[in-house]
């Protein structure tokens, strides 16, 4: 058996790109982490067989989806720059 059929090694991928999102700001790699973390859900409980393909392709859907969901929820307000039209300190 593949190191890549086994759950826990995506868990652990996940847990790991949890870890490097500290790092990084975005909620790029955290869209990763739950898409790893979700295969390896899904492998561990059998529905992925032992084939690559499937396990790339949920992985890839679960991420994109991800992202986009925490980009829906924490994203950038829609006024991202203040325009400021008089100096506080006139008179």
């Amino acid at each position: 058996m593949e190191i890549w059929q086994h759950w826990w090694v995506w868990v652990a991928a996940g847990g790991v790109l949890a870890i490097l999102e500290v790092m990084v700001s975005g909620y790029v790699l955290l869209g990763f982490a739950i898409g790893a973390v979700l295969t390896g859900l899904l492998i561990a409980l059998g529905v992925l067989g032992d084939w690559m393909s499937p396990m790339v392709l949920v992985f890839a859907i679960a991420s994109l989806a991800a992202w986009l969901i925490l980009r829906r929820i924490f994203g950038l307000p829609r006024d991202r720059v203040k325009i400021i039209e008089h100096d506080i300190n006139e008179n």
